[in-house]
């Protein structure tokens, strides 16, 4: 029986990874899954996690936890994001290791790289060049999450990996007014034109920028796939001394094509306004996901059809808020 910890089961991407692992238990694998609330375990509490991970001693750690949000709100809280987030992976990577943990697999982010870094993104564009100034908080806590895993990697053999995807969605995303990233964002300001007859839609930016988008489901699969590669075929498609690899689909669109692909699913009909005086952010951030690609993986669900399912879930949710 193998023993996994998953950290941040309730967002976004570790929902989506309980729920496969939950699937092979389902199917007869023989595995145990250990998760926390946040109310029941505080991450960023190095004593509260060292005793849990003394008494549960888990066989492998699937790090999903993060303090995460969109343009706004990493502006906005920077401290928060820094001071979470190192506390997070400091915690849990350490214990990890303290309690005799082998295996781990943590999450990151595309915002680690350089603001100007070479377009598609390559895992070794890392510490090349300055970082996008509206997340550079966030993004230096997961690059020391990378470095942690490296250096437990080199000093003490343990087998920690990094997953860095591009732009998330899916169901279970973040629809914050304020705190949400740019898709879900989008998806809750064209519901709400609709719902309250509002001809006129106004997107911060000028549009032009492009980024890529990875549905949930297909991160939480690349996820497991990394996560189960053999030591030797891993090691075989990194490089050296580098223990993340990207996953994306390796296309992108802009956010003005964006906005109109949201308002078709949404039904909104009325125009769409870009506000040039807010902030665009990194003009384009597209993965490099041939690392990826030669292990064997790649995207299978298509912006269109994931915006489809995101949108009808967030409809659900809304529906079940409101009744309840």
């Amino acid at each position: 029986m193998e023993k996994f910890y998953v950290a941040g089961h309730r967002g976004m991407v570790g929902g989506a990874i309980l729920r496969r692992l939950q699937a092979r238990q389902d199917a007869g694998e023989a595995i145990e899954l250990i998760t926390r609330t946040s109310s029941e375990l505080d991450l960023t509490d190095q004593v509260a996690v060292r005793e849990f991970m003394q008494a549960e001693r888990p066989d492998v750690v699937i790090l999903a936890a993060a303090r995460v949000g969109g343009i706004h709100a990493n502006n906005t809280y920077p401290a928060d994001f820094i001071y979470e987030n190192l506390m997070i992976e400091c915690n849990v990577i350490h214990q990890a290791f303290a309690a005799g943990v082998t295996r781990l697999l943590q999450l990151g982010s595309s915002c680690i790289y350089p603001k100007a870094a070479p377009q598609p993104m390559a895992e070794d564009a890392l510490l090349t060049g300055p970082l996008e100034p509206t997340n550079e908080a966030y993004a230096i806590a997961k690059i020391a999450g990378i470095k942690l895993c490296e250096s437990y990697n080199r000093q003490h053999g343990v087998d920690y990996r990094s997953v860095m995807p591009t732009n998330l969605y899916g169901p279970g995303d973040n629809f914050h007014p304020e705190n949400s990233h740019v898709l879900p964002a989008l998806i809750r300001r064209f519901h709400e034109a609709v719902r309250d007859g509002v001809d006129r839609v106004e997107i911060w930016g000028t549009g032009k920028p492009m980024r890529e988008f990875l549905h949930v489901d297909d991160m939480a699969e690349a996820s497991l796939f990394v996560l189960d590669l053999p030591r030797d075929a891993y090691a075989a498609n990194t490089a050296p001394m580098l223990s993340h690899i990207n996953v994306g689909t390796g296309t992108d669109v802009s956010i003005a094509e964006l906005a109109h692909m949201v308002a078709r699913v949404t039904g909104f009909t009325g125009a769409i306004g870009f506000d040039a005086s807010k902030p665009d952010g990194t003009l384009r951030k597209l993965m490099d996901v041939s690392r990826l690609a030669d292990m064997g993986w790649r995207a299978s669900i298509s912006l269109e059809d994931g915006l489809a399912g995101t949108y009808e879930w967030f409809v659900m949710q809304s529906a079940r808020s409101i009744r309840s």
